[in-house]
């Protein structure tokens, strides 16, 4: 698995590559829990760009209920974009659309959580990144 995090406004958008299973887990953990922290800038909160992962397992899903308890107990956000089915079907069969937003693109998870974070975002667009 792949994780890499930008910071946008006040929104941090976590890339994931790859299967976030059990032999994922403990790295999928270690890099996200730090992004919760209020030191890491992440005020209005996190947005998991999932276009990469193919699978989420539980071990997954505990991460992601973890991090929204640690958010929403400092009044943030947590948002998933931009899902495979596979990984859409289990969010949804699981019912961790009542534990995170779900939202078919980046720019629409950036846009409910911040102005600033979506400005941001289209700024460095612009410029050519990614």
């Amino acid at each position: 698995m792949n994780i890499a995090s930008r910071t946008y406004g006040d929104v941090i958008l976590v890339e994931l590559t790859g299967r976030i299973d059990y032999a994922a887990g403990a790295e999928f953990e270690q890099a996200v829990l730090p992004l919760v922290e209020p030191a890491a800038g992440s005020g209005a909160g996190l947005v998991f760009d999932l276009q990469g992962v193919a699978y989420i397992s539980s071990v997954g899903l505990r991460v992601f209920l973890v991090a929204a308890k640690m958010l929403r107990s400092r009044g943030a956000r947590i948002a998933v974009a931009h899902m495979q089915p596979v990984v859409e079907q289990i969010m949804l069969i699981s019912r961790f659309d009542k534990i995170v937003e779900i939202f078919p693109t980046v720019i629409d998870a950036l846009a409910a959580l911040s102005s600033d974070a979506v400005a941001a975002h289209r700024a460095e667009n612009r410029g050519g990144s990614s």
